[in-house]
């Protein structure tokens, strides 16, 4: 296998396996007769702080998690393939910093699901595109933009209009966490290669330095 076609295959490794995941609890949840809504974040309460780290593994049925399912696996891919070193530190803090925001601003109410999570990397792959003007991350934030650009209402005060269940403080969190990260992040990880021109221009500096010490 060659080694790009590895780091294609790779790439989905985690996203899968985190994905398999919620579905596994999904399932135990469900296979116990259980109710663990109570694992969800409940803004501004000390016993809805441990939401934070537990949030994204709990989803009130199967539509909600099948919703999330392929964004995940979407979203995480390109984090993976395309900031391969980056992502094992982005995944955590946007993770936690779109739980601390959502538990700060939430209504008093429990807010549960991997959407917010969703958000963060939207957020984190479209401006991190942006910030390094780098063409293929350029391509990303592109496809991302096409691909999610009509759930921003989502995060948004009037989507309880629509749905009173919908954590628009989730989503929002969730945005600005990916936003935070993608500069926080910006001089780290892939980055625009330097021009051909500007090297030989300074080649050519170079060699008039030489040519001038003869």
């Amino acid at each position: 296998m060659k080694l790009e076609t590895k780091r294609l295959v790779y790439a989905f490794i985690f996203p899968c396996i985190f994905v398999l995941i919620l579905w596994l609890v999904f399932f135990l949840e469900k296979g116990m007769a259980a109710d663990w809504h109570h694992w969800g974040i409940y803004p501004r309460r000390l016993v809805g702080l441990k939401g934070v780290l537990t949030e994204p593994f709990i989803h009130s049925g199967v539509k909600h998690l099948f919703s999330n399912t392929l964004p995940l696996i979407i979203l995480g891919w390109c984090l993976f393939y395309f900031y391969k070193g980056l992502s094992c530190v982005v995944f955590p803090v946007i993770w936690i910093l779109s739980g601390m925001i959502t538990w700060c601003i939430g209504r008093e109410s429990w807010h549960i699901g991997a959407s917010g999570l969703i958000y963060a990397l939207s957020f984190f792959l479209f401006f991190s595109g942006i910030f390094r003007k780098y063409v293929p991350l350029l391509a990303v934030s592109l496809l991302v933009a096409f691909l999610y650009g009509s759930t921003l209402w989502n995060m948004l005060p009037i989507a309880v209009i629509i749905d009173p269940s919908v954590s628009w403080e989730g989503h929002l969190a969730g945005s600005v966490s990916g936003l935070v990260a993608a500069v926080i992040f910006r001089k780290e990880g892939p980055q625009k290669p330097i021009e051909m021109e500007d090297e030989e221009d300074d080649t050519h500096e170079n060699t008039d330095l030489i040519d001038d010490a003869e």
